[in-house]
């Protein structure tokens, strides 16, 4: 058997440490030499400047800023690939004008994100984890404590209905709420109302759940009209990504009680999230993984690997972005 020296294998390049890399390392270190910047000695650009002329792919995670400057940086690379659906840190203009492609991890993460999506929902409207707080510490002294609300029945709007969005709602349909949505354009194989509004769309919902991709057309969408529209009763819950909503408007109306709550697992500063929020029961916080389970990150290790072989092979991608 033919043994290879990391230097013939294929490069990859990779700049910062992705989130449970280590599960994927020993599979990708088999078939690519790894190129790590953040073990470098070197400045990045030093270090980039290495291996300008021949590194053609490189692995990305969210926070992984790929820009127009880092792919100046690297004139050979003709693959970004990036380790989760999201493609908000990657310039993808530019990436086009360089004839650069991108893939994403498809639907690897989708069924995690829904069940966390429906979770937070859940826990909002029957204060789960306020009722928690409140059994460790409280209701010796103080009783009973007070209801939540039922989900059944439950006017649920989703806001991007593509490959997570789609899984929300098949869960939704199954709690007997009643679902509809807004997206760029209507599907019309699907029979739930569409909304070409937001804000008519929270108008008519008790509940918004945010799972849309982050642009410059959905930058701060979650406006302070949108959250009148919602109402003092209206849930309002984000796995999407944070600045979709404009953050400032929305601890004010929590705060003020002008919308009945919040589950977020996405903020506009990560990992800075208001304090305003942390002493609200009506407000579930969680700190973006509601991708992450040992099952996605397996599935989206396979899909890394498998466009990386298709890359190097001349082969079709298996999940290129699709910007439509």
């Amino acid at each position: 058997m033919v043994q290879f020296q990391s230097q013939d294998l294929p490069q990859l390049l990779i700049i910062q440490p992705p989130l449970c890399l280590a599960i994927a390392e020993s599979q990708l270190s088999q078939k690519f030499h790894l190129l790590k910047a953040w073990e470098s000695e070197l400045p990045l650009d030093q270090f980039l400047t290495t291996y300008a002329c021949s590194v053609q792919a490189m692995l990305c995670y969210p926070f992984t800023q790929v820009n127009a400057d880092l792919l100046r940086l690297l004139p050979a690379l003709k693959l970004v690939v990036s380790l989760t659906a999201g493609v908000d840190n990657i310039d993808l203009v530019e990436c086009r004008r360089r004839g650069i492609s991108v893939t994403t991890s498809g639907s690897a993460f989708s069924e995690d994100v829904a069940d966390t999506a429906v979770g937070l929902l859940i826990d909002v409207h029957r204060r789960i984890s306020a009722a928690d707080r409140y059994v460790k510490g409280l209701w010796t002294s103080k009783g009973d404590y007070p209801l939540g609300s039922k989900l059944g029945g439950k006017r649920v709007g989703i806001v991007g209905l593509g490959n997570i969005g789609s899984e929300i709602a098949k869960r939704l349909e199954a709690f007997g709420c009643i679902v509809s949505y807004n997206s760029r354009s209507k599907n019309p194989s699907l029979t739930y109302p569409f909304y070409s509004s937001v804000h008519e769309l929270a108008a008519n919902t008790d509940a918004l759940i945010i799972c849309c991709a982050l642009t410059d057309q959905t930058r701060h969408m979650i406006n302070k009209e949108v959250l009148s529209a919602l109402g003092r009763e209206g849930v309002i819950v984000n796995v999407g990504r944070g600045a979709i909503i404009d953050e400032k408007e929305l601890v004010r109306f929590l705060v003020h009680g002008e919308i009945g709550g919040a589950g977020l697992d996405v903020f506009e500063n990560e990992p800075h999230v208001p304090e305003e929020l942390f002493a609200l029961d009506n407000v579930v916080l969680s700190p973006h993984n509601a991708a992450f389970t040992p099952e996605s990150v397996e599935s989206s290790s396979r899909i890394v690997m498998a466009n990386l072989e298709a890359f190097f092979s001349n082969e079709p991608l298996v999940t290129p972005f699709m910007d439509d």
